[in-house]
């Protein structure tokens, strides 16, 4: 299980596919780690050397004490590339591992090629509900919100139809550290990038769920709208679109990065 040590943090990490390829990098959502994103490896490492990391506070990372910043999330991105001798890549990050993408499309443009922003926001949700969230951690651990968090996961109907991935997901976001989960709880909390990712000049895709409660198409469309030149898809998923929709995910990036 390979890690490396950052200034404050241990990443885990996982490297896979072709030496020499082009290599897109994965960053996780909130409640998850490097494992939401089997189905794009299993379908992308034949054209892509595939880089997955769990965040800081999620999967075996360590878990520094909260509270997190987006910023550190961006220069734990940047120390793994560092680390890695990584110039360059491309970058795929859901909800969180999106605004951590954005934040490396306004001050770290030169490191990567192209940008694909999943179910995020520039800002997502209010003041009140991610204290509100924090307290609900605090008090009773992941695994007092894990049921209600994967409501929000996943479509009623992929939750019928699919019991077992449900039960994955669930299980992953059990098992992750209160503090590490409340760390990133408050970066998200805390982060606000709406007036500056008009600043990105990234190739960039934007991919929404239209069934996405927790970060709804709308604030997909502000990013197509504000990030010039953006490209946007809207997939028939909630906020794990690259699991519920995982071949119409697939898809999509094929198309963006190979184009």
């Amino acid at each position: 299980m390979p890690f490396l040590l950052l200034d404050e943090v241990r990443l885990h990490y996982e490297l896979s596919g072709l030496a020499g390829a082009p290599v897109l990098l994965f960053s996780n959502s909130l409640g998850t780690n490097l494992q939401m994103w089997e189905g794009q490896r299993a379908a992308l490492e034949k054209q892509f050397r595939i880089l997955r990391y769990d965040q800081r506070g999620h999967g075996s990372s360590s878990v520094p004490p909260p509270p997190y910043k987006i910023e550190q999330l961006g220069q734990d991105v940047l120390g793994l590339l560092d680390g890695l001798q990584l110039d360059r890549v491309n970058f795929c990050g859901l909800s969180i591992g999106g605004l951590t993408g954005m934040w490396l499309g306004i001050y770290a443009p030169q490191r990567l090629y192209k940008l694909v922003l999943c179910n995020t926001g520039a800002h997502i949700g209010s003041l009140e509900m991610w204290n509100a969230r924090i307290d609900s951690v605090r008090k009773g651990g992941t695994k007092a919100i894990a049921s209600m968090a994967v409501e929000r996961f996943f479509s009623p109907e992929f939750r019928a139809r699919s019991p077992q991935a449900v039960a994955t997901a669930q299980n992953t976001l059990s098992e992750i550290a209160t503090e590490g989960y409340i760390g990133c709880c408050s970066a998200l909390r805390d982060a606000d990038l709406r007036d500056r990712i008009s600043g990105i000049r990234v190739p960039t895709l934007i991919i929404a769920g239209s069934k996405d409660n927790a970060t709804p198409p709308t604030l997909g469309q502000e990013l197509r709208d504000d990030i010039p030149g953006s490209q946007y898809v809207e997939l028939p998923a909630a906020h794990l679109s690259n699991i519920e929709a995982a071949a119409e995910f697939n898809a999509a990036l094929i198309e963006f990065l190979s184009a």
